[in-house]
């Protein structure tokens, strides 16, 4: 099996050679590539120690990010090269970071130590491939399996829990039956990680091509982040549009959207308040009146939690409110929702209700996915019309109103927003005569 190797990082591993040394290219790179995926980073593992690196590297720019770990970063033609010498880690006391490092000039020893089989690999072009724990066998029969003992790899670093789900939802593979089994035991470790990371983690399984079948699987894990979304869990909906239990149908929608981070935490999160808001009719049917608001502030507590960025949340937020609309066939109320989620994000919102459709039963479906494309004709007829839908649009702004004696803030918000519904209702035309003399007609 040949590994091409990019030339620059060729220069650092005969570098190293120069000196004495031996270099391999190690973990997720050696990974992809034998997958026939492109690499992002290219990481180098050494014998040579942090200082005997850098006398190798001497014609070179470094950067010391992490040398009492035993990393130095090379640049060459603008980009890095992480290089790590093999080291044992100690004790991880906070289940993230080990108290203390030694080094060692073992290749096995330093592979002993990484998270999964599949990322235990090395390879250079004189040795070829280094796999002492069989990762390129589970590779091929694609499953994720810890090096060693999991039980030990999870309570060292508990964050191998979630790129243990991450690297099964992008690539598909099976959890082996022992480290599931310990992915599972060990869930509960993850509250000991910062919560940024955990995000990060979030993202790259929600993103996966397989990820519902991980949030399906893994349920009890992502509750640990989300302990909120456990109220779904077999949550029967009662319903002749539902076909799923609310988590099942939450599930399967994260499945049938674009893999974006926003559109599919916004189906992660779209019904999420539904089992808090449940009524049942003398029939038994379940009702959910309500439940996009109290989803929507569900998710909100969630995502500040987890530290997303704030224009991602409002956005997110905004989906979910709106994502169960029943438009009409106008372009009044088309423009009314753009009003509130804005032209930019409408494309999406339509994605999100598309997406929940395919989560629900074919009760009625092709009907609702009419009404949902009659919606973005009359979206794509407003924006090549250039009609009204917010203030920005509006004929007439707060300078405007100053001019016939209307100066306390409040006040002109509240006239704006008047003459904003009244031009949205198709009750006056946008233009700046007519809606001065309407808002005179308001002041007085």
């Amino acid at each position: 099996m040949t590994i091409q190797i990019p030339s620059n990082a060729k220069k650092v591993i005969e570098a190293l050679n120069g000196g004495g040394y031996e270099a391999f290219v190690v973990g997720g790179c050696v990974r992809d590539a034998l997958l026939g995926n492109e690499p992002h980073d290219w990481d180098i593992c050494t014998d040579a120690l942090p200082e005997e690196m850098l006398r190798c590297f001497k014609p070179w720019h470094t950067i010391e990010v992490g040398i009492k770990h035993g990393t130095v970063a090379v640049e060459l033609d603008r980009e890095l090269y992480e290089v790590t010498a093999y080291r044992i880690d100690g004790e991880y006391s906070d289940n993230r970071h080990p108290d203390r490092v030694c080094f060692t000039r073992d290749l096995t020893q330093d592979l002993a130590r990484r998270d999964f089989t599949v990322n235990a690999m090395a390879y250079n072009e004189s040795c070829g491939l280094v796999d002492p724990f069989g990762g390129q066998a589970d590779l091929k029969e694609g499953v994720i399996r810890c090096v060693g003992n999991s039980d030990e790899r999870f309570s060292e670093d508990a964050l191998r829990i979630m790129r243990a789900l991450r690297f099964s939802s992008r690539f598909g593979f099976d959890i082996e039956p022992q480290t599931s089994e310990s992915v599972l035991k060990n869930r509960f470790l993850l509250n000991n990680i910062a919560v940024e990371r955990l995000q990060t983690e979030l993202l790259g399984i929600l993103t996966g091509e397989y990820a519902e079948k991980l949030l399906n699987e893994y349920r009890d894990v992502i509750a640990v982040l989300i302990p909120e979304i456990s109220e779904c869990f077999d949550f029967e909906q009662r319903n002749i549009h539902h076909c799923f239990d609310v988590y099942r149908h939450i599930a399967r929608s994260v499945g049938e959207i674009a893999a974006e981070p926003l559109l599919r935490v916004a189906m992660l999160m779209h019904d999420i308040g539904k089992p808090r808001v449940m009524t049942q009719d003398k029939n038994g049917t379940r009702h959910f009146k309500g439940h996009q608001q109290v989803s929507a502030d569900i998710a909100e507590g969630v995502l500040r939690r987890l530290r997303f960025p704030k224009a991602f949340t409002d956005d997110c937020l905004k989906l979910i409110m709106y994502h169960d609309v029943r438009f009409n066939g106008s372009k009044k109320q088309v423009k009314r929702v753009m009003s509130q989620v804005g032209a930019e994000l409408m494309p999406k919102l339509f994605q999100v209700m598309e997406a929940d459709l395919l989560a629900q039963s074919d009760y009625l479906r092709e009907e609702k996915k009419s009404s949902v494309e009659t919606a973005k004709k009359r979206f794509e007829e407003i924006i090549a019309q250039n009609d009204c839908f917010s203030l920005k649009e509006l004929k007439i702004n707060g300078n405007d109103l100053k001019t016939i004696g209307i100066s306390e803030g409040r006040q002109i918000g509240s006239v704006l927003s008047v003459l904003l519904d009244e031009v949205i209702d198709e009750q006056i035309e946008n233009k700046k005569n007519a809606l001065l003399k309407r808002a005179q007609q308001i002041i007085n």
